[in-house]
């Protein structure tokens, strides 16, 4: 797939039809044509929407833009290439991630159920040389339990820290962004500081899963499977790469679709791919099936979290949340209540508009949720517009997102809390679920990097 396909795709991940000062258009025309007058002057009344905002390039730096523009197909490729030609000193070991979201997408493409396309998947991916394949809803459970934990503690010191609440979910790398370079401190400190899924796997891969091969962090070559572009631009954030070693926790992210262009260049069907169950971080065969957390198509942290919480602040017992639509289906709240008093008001907000309207209410002091589950995509991660942009890259394909939640939904939901493999690796990887070593590979900071030109006087909110 070529870069120009995925730029435009990229450009066109939230179908903005608004203007920036690298100006959007309908058509899905010339790239370079749709920026604008050519001077990179807004034109007089018009106003900077904030999907306008993510799906421009402004903020990138040069630095950043080169090693996102290294995410790519052909950089697998050179790995696996130079590992048939030098010495087996020299060679890397290829693991792949995949996140549970892609599969889905894998599932309806395959026409087979969940479990069977992944291990079609990961039999595609040992013939070409990946050496192992894992699947991240384990990184997942790690991450919705440093989740729960941090809420619990910043709702017990809300009263003494203005900071603490409302708490935002951290695990999208597109409203990080946005908050990182536009937003600051506004909504930076009250960002979850738990890794995402993709970066818990990596510590995983690169620390605990390297060590247990006798292998150097920098001798793995870790690739992630991701159903969203923004995925590689978390992948080459500063604090996931070891300047000693000079190795990042993830070397390459490619999208569902990535992958699936490539089985379609091998002209290979589905019934030729052998099924190979996946990889275990333990070693341990265990139980091969398939899971999934609660939610309806992300990792389900708002749920999880308001389980966790109604039972550890209040002793109530939680066995079935109700979703209230507000503006639309991407915008639900979810409300504890005893005796006719609120005790949480929790909120799913997914894609930019609706960001927008969070955003707004906050710069006014009216957000009465204590926490918010944020992501960029409409849908959440199940739409990611690496796995749903239609070829012309203007439209997602509602009918294959339809199809993906059904599979979704038909895997069986697992606990984090109940986990073995995950209370094993709490013990034996990082000395303690309270300790140092938790804490510095589970958790990252999140910090105010605006700039003036990425907010500009006549943003609209």
């Amino acid at each position: 797939m070529s870069e120009i396909i995925i730029s435009k795709r990229k450009e066109k991940c939230e179908n903005c039809t608004k203007q920036c000062n690298k100006k959007q258009s309908d058509d899905g025309a010339n790239l370079l044509q749709d920026r604008g007058d050519g001077n990179g002057q807004l034109h007089e009344g018009s106003q900077l929407q904030l999907s306008a905002c993510l799906s421009c390039d402004g903020c990138l730096s040069e630095e950043e833009t080169r090693k996102i523009s290294q995410q790519n197909l052909e950089a697998v490729q050179r790995v696996l290439l130079l590992n048939k030609k030098c010495d087996v000193s020299k060679h890397k070991v290829l693991v792949a991630s995949i996140c549970p979201q892609s599969l889905p997408f894998f599932a309806v493409k395959f026409g087979l159920d969940v479990t069977e396309a992944a291990h079609k998947l990961c039999g595609f991916l040992k013939s070409l040389g990946v050496q192992y394949v894992f699947d991240t809803t384990l990184a997942a459970g790690f991450s919705i339990l440093e989740s729960q934990k941090e809420f619990i503690q910043r709702y017990r010191r809300k009263h003494h820290d203005s900071h603490a609440l409302p708490m935002f979910t951290s695990s999208c790398p597109g409203w990080i962004r946005y908050s990182e370079r536009v937003l600051g401190s506004l909504v930076t400190p009250h960002i979850c500081t738990a890794r995402s899924p993709q970066q818990i796997m990596g510590c995983l891969v690169k620390d605990y899963f390297s060590k247990q091969q006798k292998l150097s962090p920098e001798k793995v070559y870790h690739v992630l499977v991701a159903p969203c572009f923004d995925k590689k631009l978390e992948a080459v954030r500063e604090e996931f790469y070891n300047s000693l070693l000079e190795t990042r926790d993830v070397d390459c992210v490619l999208t569902s679709g990535e992958i699936f262009y490539l089985i379609e260049q091998k002209k290979v069907s589905v019934e030729e791919l052998d099924s190979v169950t996946l990889d275990q971080v333990l070693g341990e065969p265990g139980d091969m099936t398939l899971v999934r957390h609660e939610g309806r198509g992300s990792e389900g942290f708002l749920e999880h979290i308001f389980k966790h919480a109604a039972k550890e602040l209040f002793g109530l017992d939680v066995h079935e949340i109700t979703y209230k639509n507000l503006r639309n289906r991407d915008f639900q709240e979810v409300t504890l209540e005893r005796d006719g008093e609120t005790l949480l008001q929790f909120a799913a907000v997914y894609g930019f508009r609706n960001i927008q309207t969070l955003v707004h209410r906050m710069r006014k002091g009216r957000v009465p949720y204590q926490l918010v589950e944020v992501l960029s995509c409409t849908g959440g991660c199940l739409s990611g517009r690496g796995q749903t942009g239609s070829e012309a890259g203007a439209r997602v394909d509602k009918a294959l997102i339809q199809q993906m939640e059904e599979a979704y939904s038909s895997l069986p939901v697992h606990l984090p809390e109940v986990n073995p493999i995950i209370h094993t690796l709490y013990q034996d990887w990082l000395q303690g679920q309270d300790s140092l070593q938790a804490s510095t590979l589970l958790h990252t900071q999140y910090r105010n990097q605006t700039l003036s030109h990425t907010q500009p006087p006549h943003m609209q909110w």
